[in-house]
């Protein structure tokens, strides 16, 4: 069982928690850009989580490659592994963002998780969905990709479903009660599963996963639109240093959670800062937008689309002034322009 009696509340960690909190009650005040700026917000968070995720665990996809891909989910054939373990990580995170009251942290829907996230992988369509059956301790390699050594030992695959039980009903049982606060909880769960590593592989993506399905069902409803997973992979190095410092002493009589736990605050505070940045230059953009600019968005959200003959017709204004308009709309993401040509359209975002 997790032994929690030496976790050291210090005034660091209370204060991000009190600032993360601050932030998730001002969320509703702070959300009220249109929904279709909040949309936009979203899809590049996406974009950017998806990317991060994957290339922490080796893609070498860029966020632009990534973004070129989920245009083209729908054709379910992918070339490489690396576009197989995006199109997962991606329709995974969806169905979270989607579907998250729904999805009560379980044994099994852990299981389905994993499955989902390596639903299009050929190498791991074997073991997916399924507990390790094989010892998979984190190993260091050389440049030759020659292993030198065991970095961690995780979890016999024996013992795997007997701590993956316990690390749900702990979890579950915490969170219900409120011994600690969820933030907390969710820092221990993530590392106690990491340290397990109960999956043949893709336990990186699920950690990611779970940490939104838990943060979405504790009301941190901003989490889709800033990525916590950009946050982790501009942190990389902090981020394997304070998991081996808090996964080295687990099993032990007085496990030090506080590396761990303040690496995983720190950037569940950056995911927030920089949400509240976003969302406050949106408003002074909007605030600061000429009135003509208001009347193409205005028109672009009731219809859907907008055209530079529509706005013609509509405000008398010149074309050329109305190109500068859609031009410094296009800039500032607030027009996303559709078509070549006469046929060129502009849409929201």
């Amino acid at each position: 069982m997790l032994i929690i009696d030496t976790l050291d509340i210090t005034p660091e960690l209370l204060g991000l928690v009190a600032e993360i909190d601050e932030f998730k009650g001002a969320w509703k005040a702070l959300g009220t850009l249109a929904p279709e700026r909040l949309s936009a917000l979203r899809r590049i968070a996406s974009i950017e989580s998806i990317g991060s995720s994957t290339r922490i665990e080796g893609s070498r996809l860029s966020d632009s490659e990534v973004e070129r891909l989920l245009a083209n989910l729908s054709i379910r054939s992918f070339a490489t592994r690396d576009e197989q373990e995006v199109a997962g990580y991606a329709q995974t995170m969806e169905q979270i963002f989607q579907s998250w009251e729904y999805i009560p942290l379980t044994e099994n829907h852990i299981r389905q998780l994993h499955r989902d996230v390596l639903r299009h992988s050929d190498k791991d369509e074997r073991h997916r969905g399924n507990y390790k059956s094989s010892p998979n301790n984190v190993a260091a390699f050389d440049e030759n990709g020659q292993q030198i050594g065991i970095v961690f030992e995780t979890a016999a695959p024996f013992d795997t479903p007997r701590l993956m039980r316990e690390l749900v009903e702990w979890t579950n049982a915490a969170l219900e009660t409120r011994s600690l606060h969820p933030l907390l909880v969710m820092g221990i769960f993530t590392v106690t599963f990491l340290a397990i590593h109960p999956f043949q592989d893709g336990n990186g993506r699920l950690s990611r996963i779970l940490t939104s399905l838990l943060l979405l069902r504790s009301g941190y409803a901003y989490a889709p639109y800033s990525s916590l997973e950009s946050v982790i992979e501009n942190s990389k190095e902090g981020y394997y240093l304070a998991l081996r410092q808090t996964q080295a002493t687990i099993r032990t009589d007085a496990p030090d959670w506080k590396p761990w736990l303040l690496f995983f605050l720190r950037a569940l505070h950056q995911q927030m800062k920089r949400l509240e940045k976003k969302v406050e230059r949106e408003h002074l953009v909007l605030a600061a937008l000429p009135e003509l600019s208001l009347r193409i968005l205005e028109h672009a959200r009731e219809h859907g689309r907008v055209t530079l003959k529509e706005m013609v017709i509509l405000t008398g204004a010149s074309r050329n002034t109305l190109k500068d308009h859609f031009r410094k709309l296009v800039e500032i993401r607030h027009l996303t322009m559709q078509g070549q040509g006469r046929g060129v359209w502009y849409r929201i975002g």
